[in-house]
Parts: C-alpha cells; sequence; structure tokens
C-alpha cells in the first residue's frame, strides 16, 4: 500500500527534498488553472462565481450571500455535544491566542528620541474555510479566534456551496455545521463560494463583497494556487494546502500507534501526505501489517489508500535518528510527530515544520481540534520559511518616530554625511532647513 524509500548509506552531501515523497502536481502547475478563474471574477464578479460554483460544486446559486436567519438555525440545529467540542475549543485555542498577543515596543534612544513598534490589526480578512471533500468546520475556529483577539475590524468568511438542501433554505449554502460555527462566534458575514473563485473574490471584490487585506486558511491545491497568484493583490497567511503529516520513530514507538496518525491524515484527501521516516525496518515491517489492517476498517477506505499508495506518501528508512533529523528538517513537513526515546529532546532539534507533535499522545488529531494550537499550517515544504497561522499573521509592525528639535541636530550630521554618501543631497537638505537659523 505504501512505498519505502531506502536512504541508509547515503553517501553525504545528500538533497534529501529531491528524493523525498511529494505530490506530482505542485502549486506553480495549478496556476496555469486557476488564472482565468481569478480573471473571470475579476472581470465578471459574481456572474462568474455562480458560474463556477455550478461547474466545480454542481450548485445552483441564486447569490453567493448567507442569510443570517441560515446560521441562526443552524445553531439552533447543532448537536449539543457538536457544540460542547466546538466551545471547548475555542476556549483553548483563545488562551494561547491572548497569550501570544504582542504589545507595542517604545525605546528611547535619547532626550526627545523615541520610536515606538506598534502593533496594529490588519483592517479587513477574508477567512476561508474548506468544504469539498469535508466540512472542515475546525477552520472557522482557527482562522476567526486569532483574527479576533488581534482586534481585527471587518472579518468576511467563505465556504463552498453545498448540494444537500439545508431545510428552509435548500442547497446552495455552506455546510450547517460551519455556519453554526460562525454563528458562535459572532461572524455574520458569510458566503457560500469556494476554490480559486472564493481567493478572487476576495482579493477583488464581488458583489456584496468588498475586497480584504488579507485572506487566510487552508484549501485544495486550486485554493493554494491562487493564493500565490495573487499575493501582493492582497497578503496571504501561508501556501496551506493538501495536508500532509511526517512521523520520525524509532523502535520504542508503538506500531499502531503511527500506523493511525498516518490515516487520519490521509482520510483528508486523495492528495494527503503520509511519511515515515524511521531507522527501524522492524517499526517499518509492522507499520505497514497496521496499515493494512486499519485501512480496511475505516470509513473512507478508498480516499486512505489512493492517499498512502501515492507518490506524496511512503516509509524512508535512515541509518539513525541522526540522519532521521536530517530528512525531517529538509522535508519540512506541516505537522511533525516525534515518536522516539526522550522524545522532547529529539524536538527540540527540529528547524522545520509547521508544528511539533512530542511523543506517542500528542497526536496530531490533537492539534486539528483542542490542543489549543492552530491547524492552519505551511504545507508542500513551505515551513521552511512560514509559519502557521497564529495571532501575528492579523497584525501589522508600525514603526512611530517621534524626535525634537534637539534629537534631531544630535543625529542630524551622520544623516547628512550619508545622504551624500549615497549621492542624494534632498535627503540631507531635508535635514539641514531645519536649522537654517
Amino acid at each position: 500500500m505504501i512505498r519505502r524509500i531506502d536512504l541508509r548509506g547515503a553517501a553525504a552531501p545528500v538533497d534529501y527534498r529531491a528524493v523525498l515523497p511529494r505530490a506530482e502536481f505542485d502549486v506553480e502547475a495549478a496556476i496555469h488553472v486557476v488564472r482565468p478563474i481569478c480573471d473571470a471574477v475579476h472581470d465578471r464578479g459574481v456572474e462568474a462565481i455562480l458560474e463556477f460554483g455550478a461547474l466545480f460544486d454542481g450548485v445552483e446559486q441564486d447569490g453567493i450571500t448567507v442569510p443570517a436567519e441560515a446560521m441562526q438555525v443552524a445553531l439552533a440545529d447543532l448537536d449539543p455535544a457538536i457544540r460542547a467540542g466546538l466551545e471547548e475549543s475555542i476556549r483553548r485555542l483563545r488562551l494561547t491566542c491572548e497569550a501570544e498577543l504582542e504589545h507595542d515596543v517604545t525605546t528611547d534612544l535619547g532626550p526627545g528620541a523615541r520610536v515606538t513598534h506598534r502593533m496594529v490589526p490588519v483592517q479587513r480578512v477574508g477567512l476561508y474555510v474548506p468544504g469539498g471533500i469535508a466540512p472542515l468546520v475546525s477552520s472557522v475556529l482557527m482562522n476567526v479566534v486569532p483574527a479576533q483577539v488581534a482586534g481585527v475590524d471587518s472579518i468576511a468568511l467563505t465556504s463552498s456551496p453545498q448540494k444537500a438542501p439545508f431545510k428552509q433554505f435548500g442547497g446552495g449554502l455552506p455546510h450547517p455545521t460551519i455556519l453554526a460555527a460562525c454563528a458562535l462566534l459572532g461572524i455574520d458575514e458569510v458566503y457560500a463560494v469556494g476554490g480559486a473563485q472564493a481567493i478572487a473574490m476576495f482579493a477583488y471584490g464581488a458583489g456584496p463583497c468588498r475586497r480584504v487585506d488579507l485572506v487566510t486558511g487552508p484549501g485544495s491545491i486550486y485554493t493554494v494556487a491562487a493564493k500565490r497568484l495573487l499575493k501582493g493583490v492582497i497578503g496571504i497567511d501561508s501556501e496551506a494546502g493538501p495536508t500532509e503529516i511526517a512521523v520520525l520513530a524509532d523502535d520504542t514507538a508503538d506500531a499502531g500507534f503511527v500506523a493511525a496518525d498516518l490515516i487520519s491524515q490521509a482520510e483528508h484527501d486523495p492528495m494527503a501526505a503520509s511519511v515515515l521516516v524511521t531507522p527501524s525496518e522492524r517499526l517499518a515491517d509492522e507499520v505497514e501489517a497496521e496499515l493494512d489492517k486499519q485501512v480496511s476498517v475505516t470509513r473512507h477506505v478508498e480516499r486512505i489508500r489512493t492517499s498512502l499508495s501515492a507518490r506524496q506518501s511512503g516509509i524512508v528508512l535512515v541509518d539513525d535518528l541522526d540522519q532521521g533529523l536530517d530528512v525531517v528538517n529538509a522535508y519540512a513537513a506541516e505537522h511533525l510527530e516525534i515518536h522516539t526515546e526522550d522524545a522532547t529532546a529529539v524536538a527540540a532539534r527540529v528547524r522545520n515544520a509547521g508544528a511539533v507533535f512530542v511523543g506517542s499522545f500528542s497526536p496530531v488529531s490533537l492539534g486539528d481540534y483542542c490542543a489549543g494550537s492552530n491547524h492552519v499550517l505551511p504545507t508542500a515544504g513551505c515551513a521552511c520559511h512560514s509559519s502557521g497561522l497564529s495571532v501575528r499573521a492579523f497584525l501589522k509592525a508600525v514603526h512611530v518616530v517621534d524626535y525634537s528639535r534637539e534629537a534631531l541636530a544630535e543625529v542630524a550630521d551622520h544623516v547628512v554625511t550619508l545622504a551624500e554618501a549615497e549621492d542624494l543631497p534632498g535627503h540631507g537638505a531635508a535635514v539641514r532647513v531645519r536649522f537654517r537659523d
């Protein structure tokens, strides 16, 4: 079901990125697919969005705005156990968001010379919640809570329209559980738009949806491609596409746990990636046996088998944990689990990962819902340079410079000298003019 890559005895230096499992169809290739979609939304707005909803989601819609009444009905009908789970997830995530909230920092450089590093919330954001293969209600929380804690003034959210009728509202709206979560969090601007057309709607504005400054949230490879294409028109959080898990494990790992965790991410999407890195051939054999046993009794057998047998998944054999760390740092997984002896010390040596899950009882599933961490994370190797979604994503840093005449006089000669060194005399003149008398 899952292929093996043997890196034992590899002669150094090795470009692990070139040999590790990755999907054949990447974001760059998808840009060519989404460009005409984004152009159409730019040119024709809601008309184009509705056409793409019919084409890609198989749903005929009269409009893209979700009625406030639909969200209230969805919340009223929400299973109490699901509501309790959502409320606990919100509580934990809000605590971690509030703890990481950055505050203004003021530096006094001398009498009358002050620079303030001021944190300013982004004014308007568009939040994307996947609703195609699975209605990811947890992504509502992961997007909304940090935006609210950051103090964003205007929050719009979108998710794919569904075919299934929604009581008296019929089809064409996002999944009721997603709408219930929006109501629970007080989000009242919600749209029934998915895919690349949703990102273009946020970037350009369309009909009732005004353009936004920043778009966040995970999605399909086409959604991610649209974010890459439109970056600059809008800000983006990171390229959070089809999910991936890497597990670094040694002989102490429980093969049943490892297999279950690989399966947990494979059930997201046929393009999801599940990778085990281990120096133990015995563990590799046991995990393969567990995969055969566990996959056969899961609900989404076909989807999981497709994911595990595709080129983006695999078991990677290494000489030892040192090489294993080199491999997982090169892979830069969205989710990285550490199942080793002294897992805390091993985890401390990880440089590149969206999130690190330490030990046998910190599965990725915990992070997906109730750990208090955020599950909107960079994929496809982007964790080597990008971070997961947090309060910081919704804040901008602005330097506020406040100098008195005396403070400026103290450095005026330096400013003039450096301006002349760069052949920018106007810069120096802008200082000299203040001391003409």
